[in-house]
């Protein structure tokens, strides 16, 4: 029994961290687009962007995941993703998250002083330039701090996943709790599940410090 426990686990603990990095890879520079979007001189395109972060930081993401998964299949008579439950949480969590960091994105672009940028200008630099050398430095040290709070989020937020039945690691665990592996009644893998978030956020946490501490110099 314990080892039957222990690999499920592991493979829910594999699914969830699968889905943890994929949504950092793609949610990290799609968030910073959608800062530039939302901070537009284009009125529509502003307007757009700013109605898009509106509307997935106002509803739940357990929401939006059964929206994006079952959706298509309601409206279009055909799921698009199949089996796929990985790609469609992906889209989901990707969507969600970018939302969410475009937002501190947007705090630490404007919270560089203005005067830096003209002091750039006058030095004859181009707007990329002035981005690359003078904001983008200075606003990494900005949002660390609550970047890193998105992302101890973000490790709890993978056990929404099985709200479409995506096989992470609550799901893994709860499974011997209704008897789908034929146990039932068994609520101490559900521990192991608790253990499993601690040492990940551990880590992160751990991770995210040091690299805040390396951005000390900014100051």
């Amino acid at each position: 029994m314990f080892w039957t426990v222990t690999l499920s686990i592991l493979q829910g603990c594999s699914q969830a961290v699968k889905l943890f990095f994929l949504t950092l890879l793609f949610a990290l520079p799609l968030g910073l687009v959608v800062a530039f979007g939302s901070m537009s001189k284009c009125r529509p395109v502003s307007w757009f962007f700013n109605v898009l972060v509106w509307i997935v930081r106002g509803t739940p993401l357990m929401l939006q995941l059964i929206l994006i998964f079952y959706g298509p299949g309601i409206w279009l008579g055909h799921n698009i993703w199949g089996s796929q439950r990985m790609l469609a949480c992906t889209v989901a969590f990707v969507l969600n998250y970018a939302c969410y960091f475009s937002e501190i994105y947007r705090g630490g672009i404007q919270g560089v002083p203005v005067g830096q940028q003209e002091a750039g200008q006058v030095l004859g630099m181009t707007k990329a330039q002035i981005f690359r050398h003078v904001t983008l430095l200075q606003m990494i040290k900005r949002i660390v701090p609550p970047m890193a709070n998105e992302v101890i989020t973000l490790v709890k937020d993978t056990s929404l996943a099985r709200i479409i039945s995506f096989q992470e690691v609550i799901w893994a665990g709860y499974a011997f709790l209704k008897g789908s592996h034929g146990y039932s009644g068994l609520i101490w893998p559900l521990f192991f599940t608790g253990i499993y978030y601690l040492i990940f956020n551990g880590i992160v946490s751990f991770l995210l410090g040091r690299l805040e501490r390396k951005l000390e110099f900014f100051r």
